[in-house]
């Protein structure tokens, strides 16, 4: 957690009579941690794919949506790539709109999901894609490439794909 946020010090959680769980979390410049509810939307979310990434005995399919929400773009590349290790361990569904978390990423990894023309979603393969790969080998980035419209389908400024 403290790569990711540095000035976190300490989480702490303990269990309470009630069943629920007290969780703490100590940020550097104050003196005594504060109830988690107080923390920053971001701060949570972090603490929460990192738990759920570095669960030993993760549950068989994990889903995340728009991790982007609440976080710091320079956070998104190093999320990516624990989500990439944790694949090795579970199966892993991650959406997004964010082009810094897919930069990362293998084309083989990216999928797109686009809308045809009768209405139906359909996905797409990045690394199935006409020019993707020459692009990618002479230094592009898969976000420069999806934000610059060079994936064949799924562009929100297009026409409906027809299928």
């Amino acid at each position: 957690m403290r790569r990711r946020i540095p000035r976190i010090e300490k989480v702490s959680s303990k269990p309470l009579d009630d069943g629920s769980l007290l969780l703490q979390i100590k940020d550097a410049p104050f003196s005594s941690p504060v109830l988690a509810r107080f923390a920053s939307d971001g701060t949570l979310k972090m603490l929460a794919y990192l738990t759920l990434l570095y669960d030993p005995e993760p549950p068989q399919l994990i889903g995340i949506e728009e991790p982007e929400n609440y976080l710091h773009p320079r956070l998104l590349p190093e999320l990516a790539e624990e989500c990439d290790q944790a694949s090795e361990r579970t199966q892993l569904i991650v959406t997004t709109h964010s082009p810094f978390f897919i930069d990362v990423l293998k084309p083989e990894q990216v999928r797109v999901l686009y809308r045809t023309e009768d209405g139906y979603t359909r996905i797409k393969r990045v690394a199935d894609m006409p020019g993707v790969r020459q692009f990618l080998d002479e230094g592009a980035s898969l976000g420069d490439l999806w934000m610059e419209g060079h994936f064949d389908v799924g562009d929100p400024f297009e026409e409906e794909t027809r299928e």
